[in-house]
């Protein structure tokens, strides 16, 4: 579709309203620089992001101690790139109790999406597992499991199967159809819980598996995720969209990636954008690294510009007719990939 034409006036206004924002930024910019020449600032101490708004983000010292927690409005240096939530930073306390950010220690992995323009947006960083969550009612699709499983593979992260609701299964109509996924998944080597929030099943097994790491929670709408995230969070109501009973307005809810602290241990990082994740930006060939049964046969097919389809002495199909992928999986791969332009999640 051909780009809409500007008229000179729109042009000027965006042209305005950006030079406003350099302007803002240099301002910004000199005032962290001069508050660390003129030797106003604390020792280098390190912290997290834990939330971000516009150009300021909110620090908490790390590792974290929810003895002596406390949380600092800090600027960053420009020549620091992007900083995201999840990021792990060196930062220096002003005189006035916010604090400039000086430097940003390496990720161990980072979550980005496609923009409205297609460019890649960074979302959050540093995430150690993703717990994947589904239950006997809206019906579960093994397709948008695998596709989760696929985008945690592409990024690092160890993605866990949460079948949620387990107070609803015996009932089901889809009983047998989880306990297959449980089967498959469990086979694969994936962490696999069952668990309920009204009959409390496997809330414990579920708390152990969040201590001491960083975690998000994906699942389509119904499966539960805000009633698991609020029990394991008490009192913080964060995804419900709960009215103020004083103003009967909607609750401040950050457009951005926040971090939460579990009281029994471990953190989430909760976005919208975690949230609207798609596959889209990933070619064939990370659709086939996400589907971890397949790793030892990518790139040994005999012809290096295997498409996969026909191709004599093609690995991946080999290594199917050979039982190495079920059919299942197997079938759920050629889904994907046949679905890449519409497939959205």
């Amino acid at each position: 579709m051909a780009k809409r034409k500007l008229t000179r006036q729109q042009a000027w206004r965006i042209k305005k309203v950006q030079d406003e924002r350099s302007k803002r930024a240099e301002q910004r910019d000199q005032k962290a620089e001069q508050a660390l020449s003129e030797g106003d600032l604390g020792p280098e101490q390190q912290g997290r992001i834990v939330s971000h708004f516009g150009v300021q983000v909110d620090v908490e010292p790390h590792p974290y101690t929810p003895d002596e927690h406390r949380i600092i409005r800090c600027h960053k240096r420009s020549n620091l790139g992007d900083i995201v939530t999840g990021d792990i930073v060196v930062w220096r306390e002003n005189t006035d109790d916010t604090g400039v950010i000086v430097a940003v220690n390496d990720r161990n992995n980072q979550l980005s999406r496609p923009g409205f323009r297609g460019e890649m947006k960074l979302i959050a960083a540093n995430i150690d597992q993703i717990m994947v969550v589904i239950a006997p009612e809206p019906e579960p699709f093994q397709g948008l499991v695998d596709r989760y499983f696929i985008a945690a593979e592409h990024w690092g992260i160890t993605p866990t199967l949460v079948i949620n609701k387990a107070d609803l299964l015996e009932d089901s109509p889809y009983k047998s159809r989880l306990n297959e996924l449980h089967t498959l998944y469990t086979g694969l080597g994936y962490d696999v819980i069952t668990a309920s929030t009204h009959s409390d099943a496997g809330m414990n097994e579920l708390h152990q598996a969040l201590k001491s790491k960083t975690s998000a929670f994906l699942g389509q709408s119904g499966v539960g995720k805000s009633s698991l995230i609020n029990t394991l969070l008490p009192g913080s109501d964060i995804l419900t969209g709960q009215l103020s009973e004083s103003t009967r307005k909607g609750k401040h809810t950050t457009t951005t990636a926040r971090i939460y602290h579990f009281p029994t241990g471990g953190d989430l990082i909760d976005s919208p954008g975690i949230r609207e994740l798609s596959l889209t930006n990933l070619t064939k060939e990370a659709i086939l690294e996400g589907f971890k049964e397949l790793h030892p046969y990518i790139g040994n097919c005999k012809f290096r510009n295997c498409n996969h389809q026909s191709e004599p002495g093609c690995a991946i199909r080999g290594a199917h007719e050979e039982g190495h992928i079920s059919d299942e999986r197997f079938n759920s791969l050629w889904r994907i990939i046949d679905s890449l332009e519409e497939s959205s999640f």
